[in-house]
């Protein structure tokens, strides 16, 4: 039973359970008022600093959005709109990896309960029995289309009536003209299960706001391609294959500013509907070429070799695209007052190079064969 005091004349009770006629007598003898009860559903909730918010992440199996509902964990469990937290995860991840193997020393107070997130038979009757509560705010970070899990979690969040429903897209669903950094007004693809996804939460009339992060990286990452292809060469004394002439501008955003813009939502979750669409990432934007410069940089190379070639003949093993694409989150910075990204990838990437030495990296069988093959043509 949840007791909010309203004012001292006036007690207001919610509960998600039955109460006892008895307990209503024991109130009513106080001469306190019952303004509000609710045996189904619930709990009913009031404009008070003392209302309970409960969170919900659904969390993907790992890739590159793997850290991101342990790193949003974190920030909620310091905001004060957040009194409880449930991380409803893919059982498909690996718990002995990260950041999955830190969930119980980091993440203590975190409720997780695990489900098979790619069953598309899943049903909202499904979710709801296996949370067995409702939730005032979900971030939805494993969806990647409008069935199964993901229908299921709009679904529930229509249900319970959720304060706000917050996906986690791609900004890989852009298909830009020249206009750079893309805007949230960018031509989407329309068959991307993303734009799905988006399409069904807002005909359900759901309180929506989806996000559109690039190439992120974290301490507790589980997929470290784009900034490895670097220093995989650097460390070897070979070239690195760039497309065009390396000037192309790339946001490489560390999890924790990813995880806290995603949290700002709470900001103003009124301004957060009513533009619905942010772009996600780093404020702080590298060129192509920046990115080798800094990762040699703390390699402690002091020559290293970029070679610059015609982007007609492919990505070869590039990881970022051949022409600009990036975005930028200054609708994020002006709607909810973002203050931009904490980290910068010159400081980070000091602790980026112990982890791929740690990881093996320097040592591990690199093949350069698609980088030849750009390379002589």
């Amino acid at each position: 039973l949840q007791l909010q005091i309203a004012s001292s004349a006036d007690l207001v009770i919610s509960s998600a359970t039955m109460v006892s006629a008895s307990s209503i007598a024991i109130l009513l003898a106080t001469g306190a008022s019952v303004s509000a009860f609710s045996f189904r559903g619930g709990p009913t909730r009031h404009s008070t600093s003392l209302s309970m918010s409960a969170a919900l992440i659904v969390q993907n199996k790992g890739g590159g959005h793997g850290e991101l509902g342990f790193q949003l964990a974190k920030n909620l469990s310091t905001n004060s709109k957040i009194t409880s937290i449930t991380i409803l995860q893919d059982s498909a991840c690996n718990d002995s990896k990260e950041p999955f193997a830190s969930y119980a020393s980091d993440i203590p107070d975190v409720k997780i309960v695990k489900a098979d997130l790619s069953d598309e038979s899943m049903t909202a009757e499904d979710v709801q029995q296996l949370l067995g509560q409702k939730y005032d705010y979900v971030w939805d970070n494993a969806s990647k289309g409008a069935v199964g899990a993901g229908k299921a979690v709009v679904d529930c969040a229509k249900a319970w009536d959720s304060k706000l429903l917050t996906y986690v897209s791609s900004a890989g669903i852009y298909q830009p003209d020249d206009v750079f950094p893309m805007p949230e007004t960018t031509t989407v693809k329309e068959t991307a299960g993303q734009v799905l996804y988006e399409k069904y939460a807002i005909e359900n009339e759901v309180p929506f706001v989806s996000f559109r992060p690039q190439y992120i990286f974290g301490p507790k990452s589980n997929k470290w391609d784009y900034i490895d292809w670097y220093f995989d060469r650097i460390v070897r004394n070979v070239p690195l294959p760039i497309p065009g002439d390396g000037s192309q501008l790339v946001s490489l955003t560390n999890s924790e500013d990813v995880a806290s813009l995603l949290a700002s939502v709470l900001n103003d979750e009124a301004a957060a509907v009513e533009q619905t669409f942010f772009n996600c990432g780093t404020n702080q934007l590298e060129t192509y070429d920046e990115v080798a410069l800094l990762c040699a940089e703390v390699a402690g190379v002091s020559e290293v070799i970029i070679q610059h070639y015609d982007a007609s003949l492919g990505k070869a093993k590039f990881p970022f695209r051949l022409t600009d694409f990036y975005i930028a989150p200054d609708t994020a910075m002006a709607k909810l007052g973002w203050e931009g990204a904490k980290h910068n990838l010159k400081d980070d990437l000091s602790w980026y190079f112990e982890s791929y030495k740690a990881r093996g990296g320097p040592e591990k069988e690199i093949e350069f064969t698609a980088d030849n093959e750009v390379l002589v043509a």
